[in-house]
Parts: C-alpha cells; sequence; structure tokens
C-alpha cells in the first residue's frame, strides 16, 4: 500500500477558544533553571495567540491544562470547545479524558503518523525553538536559561504579526494593539539601581536581561546566577549588537583568500564590487549588458510591480553581484551580473515563515547513473537561467529599486516583489 496524499488545511475556526492546538515538548539535554525538562504549549486557531508552561514531568500536563483552561475562562468569559492533540499519553490518559468529558470539551486527536493534522504546534514548537537556540547563542548565559528564553519568545510572537492571521495575535486576543516600546534585546546587560545602599557603596549593579514577568509589569534580570525582578534599568543595547557582529573579510581589495586550511587563493581583483565601481571600470559596457540582460529576465518573469510605499513597511534593500566567468582555459567567457534582495533584513513571520531548498537524494542520482551505465546511455547537463525567479511568494515583500534603472516617474515606488528572487529567505 502506498501512503494516503494529505488533503491540506482544515477549516479555521470563527471565534477565539472554539479550537486550541497543544503539544508537549522535551525532554531537553538540559535541565532548565527550576528543574524543568519539558514545555507545553496551547494556541488558539483563531488568533494564534500562545500560551506556554515548563514542567518538571509530562506528567503535569493535564495540571497546566487545567491551569490554562481557568484562566483563559475567566480571562474571555468563554469555554473552550475542542481540543486538537497528537496521541501522546499524556492526553490519553483517563484523567484527561473525563475532565474533557466534564467540561463539553471535544478531544481531536490526530491519527498515528499524521503530524500534518497538528501543524500548528508542530511549527509552534519549531519556531520556538529555532528562536531559543539563536538567543542562547549571542550570550554568556549556561544553558539551563533556556526556560527563560523560551518564555520571552512566546511573549514576543504573540506581539508581532503574523501571516496566519490580519492582526496581530495580541490585538485579537485582547482587543487592543501591543505596546512595543518597553521590549529590549533578550541578553543583553542592564545596570538595575539597588534598593538599598550606603553612601559609599555602588547605586547600580550589573546584571543580564532574561525576561518579562507575566504578573507584574517590569523585567527579570540574573546577576550572579541569582534572577529577581526590577521595575526597569539601563540597558546596554548598543553594546550588545556591537559585540555580537562576526568579523568580515573582504579580500577582494587585497587579491587574495586565505581559507580556514591556510590556503591562499588568488582573487580576480577586476570584478567590481557595486553599481558606481562597475560603470566607471574599463569593461562598463559589457558589465551594463549584463546588467540589462538580468533586468530583461527579472521583467519576463514578472518578479515584482512597482508601487508607493505603504506607511507601515520598511522596504528591504538590494544590490548588484558582478563575476566573470572562465572557460577551461581560463579566459573570461561571460560577464555576469546578478541583482540580489538583500534578504538578511527581512523578519521572521512577518515577510517570510518557512525556509527550506529542495535537494535531490543521492539514492535518486546513483540509480539514474545506473541506468545510464547499463544501457550505454549519454547524460547531458542543463542549467535552469534564473531557476529561483519560479517560485511565487505567498508572504508581501517590499524592495528598493535596483541601482541604474530608476526612472524619474517611478523614482518614489518600491518593488512589491511576487517572485522569489535571489538573496530572500523563501529563495532557497
Amino acid at each position: 500500500m502506498t501512503k494516503a496524499p494529505f488533503s491540506g488545511k482544515g477549516e479555521r475556526a470563527s471565534d477565539l477558544l472554539r479550537l486550541i492546538h497543544s503539544d508537549v515538548c522535551g525532554p531537553m539535554n538540559t535541565q532548565a533553571r527550576g528543574g524543568y525538562q519539558y514545555f507545553i504549549t496551547f494556541t488558539d486557531d483563531f488568533s494564534r495567540y500562545g500560551y506556554i508552561y515548563l514542567m518538571r514531568h509530562k506528567s503535569k500536563a493535564l495540571e497546566k491544562f487545567k491551569e490554562f483552561k481557568n484562566e483563559v475562562h475567566n480571562q474571555h468569559g468563554k469555554s473552550i470547545k475542542a481540543l486538537r492533540s497528537d496521541r501522546g499519553g499524556e492526553y490519553l490518559s483517563q484523567e484527561f479524558d473525563e475532565l474533557l468529558k466534564e467540561c463539553g470539551i471535544v478531544s481531536h486527536l490526530t491519527p498515528l503518523g499524521t503530524t500534518q493534522w497538528n501543524g500548528v504546534s508542530e511549527r509552534r514548537n519549531r519556531t520556538l525553538l529555532d528562536m531559543v537556540r539563536s538567543m542562547m547563542s549571542h550570550t554568556d548565559l549556561p544553558t539551563s536559561f533556556w526556560g527563560y528564553a523560551l518564555e520571552t519568545t512566546t511573549f514576543t510572537l504573540n506581539r508581532v504579526p503574523s501571516k496566519s492571521v490580519q492582526k496581530t495575535p495580541h490585538e485579537m486576543w485582547t482587543g487592543k494593539c501591543p505596546n512595543m516600546s518597553f521590549m529590549k534585546i533578550w541578553g543583553c546587560k542592564a545596570y538595575v539601581k539597588h534598593h538599598m545602599s550606603t553612601k559609599l557603596e555602588p547605586k547600580s549593579e550589573k546584571c543580564t536581561f532574561v525576561g518579562y514577568p507575566k504578573e507584574i509589569t517590569g523585567y527579570y534580570f540574573n546577576n550572579e546566577n541569582k534572577v529577581f525582578v526590577a521595575r526597569t534599568g539601563v540597558f546596554l543595547e548598543k553594546e550588545f549588537l556591537t559585540n555580537i557582529i562576526k568579523e568580515r573579510h573582504e579580500p577582494g581589495r587585497y587579491g587574495f583568500l586565505v581559507t580556514n586550511h591556510g590556503d591562499v587563493i588568488l582573487v580576480d581583483q577586476d570584478e567590481p564590487k557595486t553599481y558606481q565601481e562597475a560603470v566607471a571600470s574599463p569593461d562598463s559596457e559589457k558589465w551594463l549588458e549584463a546588467m540589462r540582460s538580468e533586468m530583461d529576465s527579472m521583467s519576463e518573469n514578472q518578479v515584482w510591480t512597482l508601487v508607493e510605499p505603504p506607511e507601515w513597511i520598511k522596504p528591504i534593500g538590494c544590490k548588484w553581484v558582478f563575476k566573470k566567468k572562465t572557460n577551461m582555459d581560463g579566459n573570461v567567457q561571460t560577464y555576469k551580473g546578478r541583482l540580489v534582495a538583500k534578504g538578511f533584513r527581512q523578519i521572521h513571520v512577518v515577510d517570510y515563515d518557512e525556509t527550506f531548498s529542495r535537494v535531490a537524494m543521492f539514492k535518486s542520482i546513483q540509480i539514474l547513473l545506473a541506468v545510464v551505465a547499463f544501457h550505454e546511455y549519454e547524460i547531458w547537463q542543463m542549467d535552469v537561467k534564473t531557476a529561483f525567479l519560479n517560485g511565487k511568494l505567498e508572504e508581501d515583500v517590499y524592495m528598493t529599486q535596483p541601482k541604474g534603472f530608476v526612472t524619474p516617474e517611478n523614482s518614489g515606488k518600491v518593488c512589491k516583489i511576487q517572485r522569489s528572487i535571489y538573496g530572500l529567505k523563501q529563495a532557497s
């Protein structure tokens, strides 16, 4: 038998608490502060607003569900209508089943081997852990602080736009626009004022910002492995960003590149780095022709449309990348000008969601070569020009116009990208 195809997305809930997605993740390799090894998520299908609870054991799932159910009922005056989860043992216990029946909550248990049906929770867990890994990699905090990082990611995701809902989850959940002015860079250093100090002692201490308390307005700070709450502090965010910038190398201007293995590779210094260098070089006509060819491809594939910039967006930039392609004898064969979007300025869940690369299985290539060898066939290789431009974008992404190709009548407009241009997060 072959596996039946997945039919796609189910029907979205039409109101708050009509459907709650839940999943348990763990155990983690390192215990969080407090001895936590697991966490459980509850995500509202209508608003995508999420709750997260740290747990020492999976058996605490029922206790956390009761806590979640009581809190949301008191906040909204509504009851949970349905709970969707996988067939984990924590959801199949007799106590859990009796509670759902007693409260009139319909249990949606996904069939075995169909994680797609619990896709909201699966994607939420992956996003949370990706963010936690990124946050932890930029701090000197012990790994045991992943619990604070996890709670901060949930707090943040509830307050940023998502392509799944028209407004932010916080606005749909509470009816109020979220206030983002108080948010700080997680893991940055901060000076926090002492409550009591003598005249000769320092009036503040240097700590690390690790999260937002749920119960009160303020911040969590860590000092010498002790976590405490304070109303505010002097945050050293500029210093922290400076510390995480990686060392960059620009070997082109020196004519050589030293690799990690100590090998020295000669670099062609004639390849321009910017549009200005290209038009000022002796080969300017060839570089301009290469850029015009690239722009013709963009136009032919309808990569973007020029629109007036919306007030709420900040378009990402773009740049020209120039390359001389040589033949086997080392002679220049073609001049290539590639327009690349500055996708590193894209924001996760705002203008991109999932990123993945399509690759061929090595076994498939082996089978192909075996068939060719057996039948004495010939293999021909082909290249798809501007291959990424065949992918359509689902998100709204805006980009500045490329240098050298801005007309006076369209000088104030931006490019609304419709295809996965090189450099975007979606391009791979």
